[in-house]
């Protein structure tokens, strides 16, 4: 009788509650994840939209959370640049100098291409990373092991990253994507373009652009080899 009464009257232990769910599925906020996400922040919107704030928002936590793993937004962009270069293959050592430089600026270019922020970004930090320190000495380590004296090693990285930033930064600033976008551009500008008056544009576009098969992007490619080719080890 007193066990039922008791019961009724709502005495009986209680049971513990449930630890809240967002809480318990939360991965651990670090400084790689800060970075992944600021990366993934700056592939969207662009690295002017980049804040603390920006960062912290997807993170779900407070932007002064963040600082417990970065100092900062300066923190936060060398990181990122040092992701950028660790998705670069390194020269490949079981390749002649040529081939390997040619493997890793294509890979570069690709890296590149996924993270449209990161041209005017990759050789402007004070502070880099690991990925990047590694990179660079593959690179001359490359080119040294492959002939070139130290001088000629410094012009030759200098000449090629040159034209790798270069041919991204316009090839990400065209109005087009691809040949088939490329095919329409190009047509609708040659359409309202007097041909007398531009006759070599004319030409070009017809005789080259618009040929079946073209793709900008082999442009890369013809450019690289010349440079690579015009360099040559001098020891």
């Amino acid at each position: 009788m007193g066990d039922e009464d008791e019961g009724r009257r709502g005495t009986s232990p209680r049971t513990p509650r449930a630890p809240r769910a967002s809480g318990a599925s939360r991965a651990p906020l670090s400084r790689a994840r800060v970075i992944r996400t600021a990366v993934a922040v700056a592939d969207e919107k662009g690295t002017a939209a980049l804040s603390m704030r920006a960062v912290a928002e997807p993170l779900g936590v407070q932007a002064m959370s963040l600082y417990h793993h970065v100092a900062g937004r300066e923190d936060i962009l060398d990181g990122m640049v040092d992701v950028v270069f660790g998705e670069i293959d390194l020269p490949p050592r079981d390749m002649d100098w040529r081939s390997a430089v040619r493997h890793r600026t294509c890979s570069a270019r690709a890296a590149l291409r996924r993270h449209p922020w990161a041209v005017a970004l990759m050789d402007s930090r004070k502070r880099p990373g690991p990925s990047t320190l590694r990179h660079h000495d593959a690179v001359l380590g490359t080119l040294r092991g492959g002939g070139f004296s130290v001088p000629m090693a410094a012009h030759a990285v200098s000449l090629i990253d040159s034209y790798l930033y270069g041919f991204v930064m316009q090839e990400l600033s065209l109005p087009f994507s691809g040949p088939a976008e490329l095919d329409e551009v190009a047509g609708a500008i040659l359409r309202e373009m007097p041909a007398d008056a531009y006759p070599h544009l004319a030409e070009i576009a017809t005789e080259h652009v618009l040929k079946p098969g073209y793709d900008y992007a082999d442009e890369f490619a013809f450019g690289l080899d010349l440079i690579l080719d015009a360099l040559g080890p001098d020891e």
